[in-house]
């Protein structure tokens, strides 16, 4: 295995991880935010998406963290500039979505409304988006 592919490897499984967090909290929003609660007090739902968000948001900052070493180890190979330069957008959108998440986890109560709005947010759509983007890009690398 060569070394860009052995980084792409490592790449691949950290971001899984991640990914995986993110996007299990995003489809518990979805059925969350169709279910027209006033409040997360008083069910079993209610409590569960504070804790999918407090996971994502650990996720996020965690994968700043990864993306962040990516990044530097890719410094000096040509030929991970383009993925060192994508995931320092990757890098941006986590920012901003964890941004987004920790604003919500910080209200007193979390109605559905306020969940549908975190799942309508470009920050959000834009993350799972790169998301998605970057792992079928490393798929394609057989890793």
């Amino acid at each position: 295995m060569s070394a860009l592919a052995a980084q792409l490897a490592d790449a691949r499984t950290e971001l899984s991880a991640r990914c995986n967090t993110v996007e299990e909290a995003y489809e518990f929003m979805l059925a969350y935010a169709g279910q027209g609660l006033a409040s997360d007090s008083g069910s079993a739902k209610g409590g569960q998406v504070r804790e999918y968000l407090v996971k994502a948001e650990a996720a996020l900052i965690s994968l700043s963290s990864f993306v962040g070493t990516f990044s530097a180890k890719a410094g000096g190979a040509a030929e991970l500039a383009p993925y060192a330069a994508f995931m320092d957008v990757i890098d941006r959108d986590a920012r901003a979505a964890r941004a987004a998440i920790a604003l919500v986890i910080a209200q007193p109560s979390i109605s559905s409304q306020v969940i549908d709005n975190l799942n309508a947010s470009i920050h959000l759509r834009a993350l799972l988006t790169d998301l998605f983007l970057i792992d079928e890009v490393l798929k394609g690398h057989k890793v």
